[in-house]
């Protein structure tokens, strides 16, 4: 059970880093969003895998911190970009 809870880790891990390498190559704001956003739901996937398996119960409120600084960040760039698109019709 272990080994498979890593390597579904290790998993996300790689899957983050190829993710991470697509959005950099991103020249817009939103694709710096995107990579946030990434960051937060896998990193607390991460997390959230590694609690049980590294017997530290407190790994999986630091997931949720981050998942919701992630949840955070998103709303407030959405905003920031509903209102540029607003002051841009006027």
């Amino acid at each position: 059970m272990t080994t498979l809870v890593l390597a579904v880790a290790l998993f996300l891990l790689a899957n983050l880093a190829v993710a991470l390498i697509a959005a950099a190559r991103g020249p817009t704001a939103a694709d710096g969003m995107l990579v946030a956003l990434l960051i937060g739901t896998t990193g607390t996937g991460i997390l959230v895998l590694l609690a049980p398996v590294m017997h530290l119960p407190a790994l999986v409120d630091v997931a949720l911190v981050l998942a919701l600084l992630a949840a955070i960040g998103g709303i407030a760039f959405a905003k920031r970009a509903w209102q540029r698109t607003e002051g841009e019709h006027d």
